[in-house]
Order: C-alpha cells, then sequence, then structure tokens
C-alpha cells in the first residue's frame, strides 16, 4: 500500500482551513495532521506530527520562522511548505521562495488545484501559477551578475562540492542547514568550509564571496 502524505494545515481563518480538511479527508492518499488547530505554534506542531507537507495562508509564518520551520519536521527533516489563498503580489511570491517555500497557490484557486499543488510538493516539485514564473525568472537573471563565476572558483582548486556550497554559504545558510539540504553530516560540511576558507584565503566565511570576486575581477 503506498504510503500516505501527511498533511499538516495551520491557517487562522476557521473556514479555511476546515474547508482545506474536508477537502483532502475525501482523498485517500492523504493524512491530514492536527486538522482541530487554530493557532499558529508552528515548531511545535511540526515536531509533534508525522507532516510531510506544511500547508498555510501565513506569510507571516514562514517569515518569523524560517529557517527553523522547514527544518522542524520529525526526527529532524525537512518541510516542505506549501502556501495557498494568496495574493497575486510578485514581491510576496518571491520572498516566499527566498524563505524555503515550495508551493504558491493564488486565492482564485480551485480546490482541486489545491490538491495538485500538495502532492506536487510532496514529490519534492515546486509549483507556482504560470503568471508568477516570469517573476522569478528575473530575479534570478538580476542576481547572476553577484555570483562569483564557476571559472573564478575553479581557478582557486575549488571541487564541485565546495564550489556548491558556495551559494548557500552566500545566502547565510548555517552548515547544520546546509548539511541537512545536501544529506551530509554537519562535520562533513564544516570540513568542506573549512578548505573553501584556506583555498580562498579568508578567514571568515562571509568574506568567501569578496574574495571570489576579486578573483573574477583578476581573470
Amino acid at each position: 500500500m503506498e504510503q500516505r502524505v501527511g498533511v499538516l494545515v495551520l491557517s487562522r481563518n476557521r473556514l479555511l482551513r476546515e474547508s482545506v480538511v474536508r477537502l483532502l479527508a475525501k482523498k485517500t492518499d492523504f493524512n491530514v495532521v492536527a486538522p482541530q488547530m487554530s493557532g499558529l505554534s508552528p515548531r511545535n506542531e511540526l515536531e509533534d506530527s508525522s507532516a510531510d507537507v506544511l500547508v498555510t495562508d501565513s506569510m507571516q509564518l514562514i517569515l518569523e520562522n524560517e529557517p527553523s520551520l522547514l527544518k522542524a519536521g520529525a526526527k529532524g527533516s525537512a518541510i516542505k511548505c506549501l502556501l495557498i489563498a494568496m495574493q497575486d503580489d510578485p514581491r510576496q511570491f518571491l520572498a516566499a521562495v527566498r524563505h524555503g517555500a515550495l508551493g504558491y497557490v493564488l486565492q482564485d484557486a480551485s480546490a482541486a488545484d489545491v490538491v495538485t499543488a500538495i502532492r506536487a510538493v510532496a514529490r519534492g516539485e515546486a509549483i507556482c501559477p504560470p503568471s508568477l514564473v516570469r517573476h522569478l525568472f528575473d530575479y534570478v537573471a538580476s542576481k547572476a551578475a553577484d555570483l562569483p563565476s564557476n571559472r573564478a572558483r575553479a581557478r582557486l582548486g575549488l571541487t564541485r562540492r565546495e564550489q556548491q556550497l558556495i551559494p548557500m554559504i552566500g545566502h547565510g545558510l548555517t552548515n547544520k542547514e546546509i548539511a541537512n539540504q545536501l544529506n551530509l553530516s554537519e562535520q562533513t560540511v564544516k570540513n568542506h568550509v573549512h578548505r573553501i576558507l584556506r583555498k580562498v584565503g579568508v578567514e571568515d566565511r562571509l568574506r568567501i564571496f569578496e574574495a571570489l570576486q576579486i578573483q573574477e575581477l583578476n581573470l
């Protein structure tokens, strides 16, 4: 028998919360976790649940609790986050993406759209309205110039794994958070970071990007 997807619904909007719970209860592939919750105590709820997917309409919840929120699942596993009933607001959408949300569903979405989004996020896929995809592409393109090129990284003798860590370090992730994302031990990540610092020639991880950008200018 296929394992059901654990879904935790967090919302102060009782009508929305109960509607989503009733919708998912009709599906055989979902197990709704803590549907009676009306307040927002996310970390405790996630730690006590076996949820795979967090469904919420609260950007505030994400902003106030990320990154700890999305790492607070059972046994320390990552929780996949889907935002529903959201505004068609590019700035809010990009903020959600930056803070770890995998799904963003608008207010006018149908019940079928919500179910499809939950299933997609549970599989580890990202989902958002087509109208917002262009904003995501534009944002990534605007940030590309800020990232040191692979040539600069390779010239310093950084391995492929070490190069993979550079953007994560640049975005402020801790060693533990990087380890969780890459399925590595925290000690392994520490070792990689130590070697990166030595190769780049800096003592502070916050100066890695600065050093790589200087290196790129000298290419």
